[in-house]
């Protein structure tokens, strides 16, 4: 193996860590509808906005989970 395809290995590796680090960060931050998450406690939140706020971790994780699988295809 030559060390033009051991580079080319490693920077692949590195950038498709990268680019999940930053799938996951996208998913995270449209689930928050770009609110931070101190920005309304639990205890503040009324029982419809928790359930919307589960929803969308739950939505998310879902997201994450098959954005992981078409990593994984490809």
């Amino acid at each position: 193996m030559n060390i033009e395809r051991m580079i080319t290995m490693v920077v692949r590796m590195v950038l498709g860590r990268l680019v999940h680090k930053g799938v996951d960060a996208g998913i995270d931050y449209a689930s928050r509808r770009g609110k931070r998450d101190d920005e309304m406690p639990r205890e503040e939140m009324t029982p419809e906005e928790r359930k919307r706020a589960r929803a969308a971790r739950q939505a998310a994780a879902r997201a994450k989970q098959s954005a992981k699988m078409m990593r994984r295809m490809r």
